[in-house]
């Protein structure tokens, strides 16, 4: 088959746009990590302030009881 300047001008966008392509899939996949990295440190540090909340409503929870004190029903007579 000839080398003609046809074909050489396909091959040429074929190799282009395949250029083209590969960068926008790095470029993506570049990003998509950084917006998963985000997202999990973000999810993490809710997740802390979450087991913060739970352990000061514990506190609360006993510091009510203790105020209350035992229901009358459970005291020995």
């Amino acid at each position: 088959m000839p080398v003609t300047p046809d074909v050489i001008g396909v091959v040429a966008v074929f190799v282009a746009a395949v250029t083209f392509l590969g960068g926008v899939a790095g470029l993506l996949a570049q990003q998509t990590r950084r917006l998963e990295s985000r997202f999990e440190s973000r999810f993490d540090r809710v997740e802390s302030e979450i087991a913060s909340m739970r352990n000061e409503l514990t506190e609360v929870k006993i510091a009510i009881a203790r105020i209350e004190g035992p229901w009358p029903g459970l005291l020995c007579p």
